[in-house]
């Protein structure tokens, strides 16, 4: 950088405290870096967040830690370790789903106990071919690990040229131009294990009938494990920033970023909406993509990025409550499916409108893997998928309660009695999504994975800016925890990188013997 002679000096500013701007802050501040990162909530975590209910605090983002491996490598990167900063268990039921009274079935984390409850739910040819579909996951998994998850900016042709002639082959078995939904009919005759299995596509906020069949891979990643968080998943954020500080970062909460602004053809600070300005040699953005393009963040970031040309991913009505449940058997994770699924996205991606049919999830959050719970009420998060149309209209008070009726009806139809009071229930739409996350409209995985090609479209760390960064869920790798964690170690990576390869560049002699030092 033209104003730096030893990176550990650079001046880095972290906009947005959500994981990846977490993960950056760890690893920079570890480095030495003076490293401060700006968000304008009053805690950090984004969409990791914690809803106040009452005396209570629910989980109202993520609820489920995969990829462990993402956050040990993160915190051994940082000289700490994950054990001692985050309480893990590990669980044994994934997820328990429910078709009706009578129609339930609990998925695993060891594929043989799976695949016998499946050949209960629905014969053995079925329980074959789930054993068939988790060695599928596998090798997916393990054919895109290196190449495409690691990678900064992947592409089709980086891929091939990766593999070589030997894992070309293993290339074509990730099925890249098929979608999830015609793949999983090759493995399951059963409409409704295509539907479980479908929902990995939600995941990543999209259409099973139109997302890759490469999300098999999500398969893979839970069988490898799920862990509880003590105390919830909102401290795995507390706890990243935490070890960010410890290492010398610091943390202003309640401060928004008005401008990103460059001077000389490359970034020189942000100016708070406050009015105060900070200097800087590079900026990260943990911000969605879309506030970039728009120009929430000025015109130089605007001009370092490209709007994003996919349709927008899923967002969620999402009711956070504390609440007696009864009648149904809850796991932590349970998933209540709708009849009809193909009509679900056909109303959100098609429509526009909040699905007639939808399916929900519901987290009970005080419920243990065993799926004991309090005898009281309980910490409750309802999810419903939704259009994310929240920067152009707001539901009606009429479409709001009918999607509240039609979720909490599916849950009746199943068995499971929720004694819900008003005053106990904060509910979240696509418009309060939106202005929490602004200029998404209230999408919460950046734009759908629609197409073969889709996985490719996401813009990797560095951009047409010099010293400007991206990361977050909106950017390569993709959404969810441990992508976004890996989102933020790649800009890191590649900012230690440029500082570096300035700072080697300085002190070479220039033509004529004349150093720069």
């Amino acid at each position: 950088m033209a104003s730096t002679t030893n990176p550990a000096d650079a001046r880095v500013v972290v906009i947005g405290a959500g994981i990846a701007g977490l993960a950056a802050a760890v690893l920079l501040a570890a480095r030495g870096l003076d490293v401060t990162v700006l968000e304008r909530a009053p805690a950090p975590g984004g969409k990791m967040r914690e809803v106040p209910v009452g005396d209570a605090r629910i989980d109202g983002g993520p609820t489920v830690f995969t990829m462990r491996w993402v956050f040990e490598e993160l915190f051994a990167e940082a000289g700490a370790s994950l054990d001692e900063h985050v309480g893990l268990r590990p669980v044994s039921v994934l997820a328990r789903h429910a078709w009706g009274e009578r129609e339930r079935l609990d998925l695993f984390a060891d594929i043989g106990a799976s695949a016998d409850a499946i050949g209960r739910f629905a014969g053995a040819a079925e329980a074959r071919g789930y054993r068939e579909f988790c060695e599928r996951a596998r090798k997916i998994y393990r054919t895109l690990e290196e190449p495409f998850i690691r990678a900064a900016r992947p592409t089709p042709l980086s891929l091939a040229a990766g593999a070589g002639l030997r894992g070309l082959s293993d290339m074509w078995g990730v099925s890249p131009f098929a979608t999830l939904w015609k793949e999983l009919g090759k493995h399951f005759r059963d409409a409704r294990l295509r539907q479980l299995f479908g929902r990995y596509a939600t995941y990543c906020g999209s259409s099973p009938f139109q997302a890759p069949a490469t999300l098999m891979l999500v398969a893979h990643v839970e069988q490898a494990g799920v862990w509880l968080v003590d105390g919830g998943m909102h401290r795995l954020a507390l706890a990243l920033a935490g070890l960010a500080e410890a290492k010398g970062a610091r943390f202003r909460y309640g401060a928004g970023v008005r401008e990103i602004e460059a001077q000389d053809g490359r970034v020189s600070g942000v100016v708070l909406r406050s009015g105060e300005r900070i200097g800087a040699e590079a900026v990260i953005a943990n911000a969605d993509l879309e506030a970039l393009a728009g120009g929430l963040l000025g015109a130089a970031a605007q001009g370092a990025v490209e709007r994003p040309a996919a349709e927008r991913s899923l967002s969620a009505m999402t009711w956070c409550l504390e609440a007696r449940a009864s009648g149904f058997p809850l796991a932590r994770h349970t998933v209540f499916f709708s009849r009809d699924y193909e009509a679900e996205f056909r109303d959100i991606f098609g429509r526009g409108r909040l699905p007639s049919a939808p399916t929900v999830y519901v987290c009970a959050q005080d419920r243990n893997d065993a799926g004991a719970g309090p005898d009281g009420p309980e910490r409750l998060l309802v999810l419903t998928n939704a259009p994310a149309l929240g920067d152009r209209r707001a539901f009606t008070a009429e479409e709001t309660a009918s999607c509240e009726r039609n979720s909490f009806d599916l849950l009746r139809r199943c068995g499971l009695q929720v004694e819900r009071r008003p005053e106990a229930t904060v509910l979240t739409t696509p418009l309060g999504f939106e202005r929490l996350f602004p200029a998404t409209g209230g999408a919460l995985y950046g734009r759908a994975l629609h197409g073969w090609a889709s996985s490719f479209g996401r813009p990797g760390a560095a951009t047409r800016l010099p010293g400007l960064y991206l990361a977050g869920g909106s950017v390569h790798p993709g959404p969810g925890v441990p992508m976004a964690a890996m989102s933020g170690r790649l800009a890191a990576a590649q900012l230690l990188g440029h500082l570096d390869s300035t700072a080697r560049s300085r002190r070479t002699a220039m033509p004529g013997g004349m150093s720069t030092r």
